[in-house]
């Protein structure tokens, strides 16, 4: 194990909302490398936005916890200290909004997955979200919503007299910094216009892009560290080597050095996170969903068959099209390290756990890069590949006939609309277009984008999965 560099005297100086894997392998890791390089104290509070146990368990470890990277030549186990400190939010909201209260706090970061934000499909405050809907009607409880606990600790933080905070969410959305930012703000300004203004004035929502794949730990996770490192961590995690985090330069106050880790600090993100969103994680969708439907478990074993490895390079050229150009900006050559990320037989990156939330990342990834092909008349044929696989998949079997689990937060809706739709690949299609709350951006009622999911839906039925993509390669639009 490589140990730590970082003083036992460490204070802390961010409070991270979202205490998941990814939090820990890469905005922690970076932070951990850049406090290494040029010192602060930048150590980081993080809150379990659900799972207690998870607070508790980092906690008994004193914040530390162990971070493999998985390497085709072998693993390397890093120790982890920036965390200073967990908490849990269930029980203990205004705790954690009275933290934003403390000046030592400067930045904010969040990473809660696409579905926390309570945003409409229009990116707006959706009203008819029940956490949003209880903080609204009941402003003197505690907080239930992201937007509501946040603007609750900015307000705190202006009671108390202190300056404004730098927010910055760390998920995988488009403009991630700008819909937070408006999130709050539509919260605030129907809480208390005053306090909007403040928050307007004061604090600073910057877009970032962050890209690393981090596969959910197992018991192999759990025992290869027990192995090598002698002793039992539960909270360990995996990851590959690669990581990137490219973060506009629009902050409140001070920050770390997070440059000296290797993180791009830029005055516009746009294009590097269209570029991820497009080519990773619409890629990851498109993989996970052929994947789930074939049997293969993970991401390494989709690629590691020709046909729908070339399948994915395929849809990786099209997303590019979608594209503009910025310095720095390589698309063929992401792509192809994308393919070898993919690949790495040490990451054991599962299909499943991919194909989670598709009616809350289809729309960035898919739905956004073809509404921008059939504008301009290019290629959509993978875009409607990967709607018509995860159509398929949310039936709910796979090519074998096995039960597959919808994750979703429109999971309800999605098994009535097909079980109320005929059996018919065209009805089915129309079934998941007229879907309340799924921001389509009107590629599903488009005759082009239709015509080719439902001949693409119809071949996967038939063929199944794995011969789908070969046969469809071949007659791509």
């Amino acid at each position: 194990m490589i140990r730590s560099p970082l003083p036992s005297t460490l204070g802390v100086g961010i409070l991270h909302l979202g205490l998941g894997a990814f939090h820990r392998a890469h905005q922690a890791a970076f932070t951990q490398d850049a406090i290494a390089e040029a010192g602060g104290d930048w150590g980081i509070e993080a809150v379990s936005m659900r799972n207690p146990a998870l607070a508790e368990l980092l906690n008994r470890q004193n914040g530390t916890y162990s971070l493999i990277e998985r390497r085709p030549e072998g693993p390397r186990i890093l120790e982890m200290t920036v965390i200073r400190k967990a908490r849990a939010l269930p029980g203990r909201v205004q705790e954690v909004a009275s933290r934003m209260a403390d000046p030592a706090i400067r930045i904010v970061t969040v990473t809660v997955t696409e579905k926390g934000y309570g945003a409409s499909a229009e990116r707006r405050l959706n009203l008819s979200d029940p956490g949003v809907a209880h903080d609204l009607l009941a402003p003197d409880e505690p907080p239930q919503s992201l937007a509501g606990l946040i603007t609750a600790g900015l307000a705190k933080r202006r009671t108390a007299g202190l300056g404004g905070l730098t927010v910055m969410s760390c998920d995988n959305l488009p403009e991630n910094g700008r819909l937070l930012g408006a999130l709050v703000s539509e919260f605030a300004e129907e809480a208390d216009p005053s306090l909007a203004r403040w928050i307007a004035d004061t604090c600073r929502f910057p877009n970032s892009m962050v890209d690393r794949i981090t596969p959910a730990a197992t018991d192999k996770t759990f025992e290869l560290v027990e192995s090598e490192v002698g002793k039992v961590d539960r909270a360990a995690i995996e990851t590959e080597p690669f990581r990137q985090w490219v973060i506009e330069d629009d902050f409140a106050g001070p920050r770390p050095a997070w440059e000296e880790a290797g993180a791009l600090i830029v005055p516009d993100v746009a294009a590097f996170e269209t570029m991820k969103l497009r080519l990773l994680n619409g890629s990851h969708s498109l993989i996970a969903y052929l994947g789930a439907l074939s049997g293969y478990p993970a991401v390494r074993d989709v690629v590691g068959d020709a046909g729908r490895r070339a399948v994915v390079r395929r849809h990786m050229a099209d997303s590019a099209e979608t594209l503009y150009s910025a310095p720095g900006l390589d698309p063929d050559a992401y792509a192809d390290a994308l393919i070898t990320r993919f690949a790495n037989p040490a990451i054991d990156h599962r299909c499943l756990q991919i194909a989670m939330d598709g009616s809350q990342k289809l729309p960035q990834r898919i739905f956004a890069p073809a509404r921008t092909q059939l504008d301009t008349e290019r290629g959509i044929g993978t875009f409607a590949l990967a709607t018509a696989a995860w159509i398929k998949f949310a039936g709910g079997r796979d090519d074998n006939g096995r039960g597959i689990d919808l994750n979703d937060p429109l999971a309800d809706n999605i098994r009535r609309a097909l079980a109320a739709s005929e059996d018919s690949p065209a009805a089915r299609v129309a079934a998941i277009a007229g879907l309340a709350g799924l921001a389509h951006h009107g590629v599903l009622d488009n005759a082009r984008f239709l015509r080719a999911t439902v001949e693409l839906l119809s071949l996967l039925d038939r063929v199944g999965a794995r011969a789908a993509a070969a046969v469809a390669l071949n007659s791509m639009d």
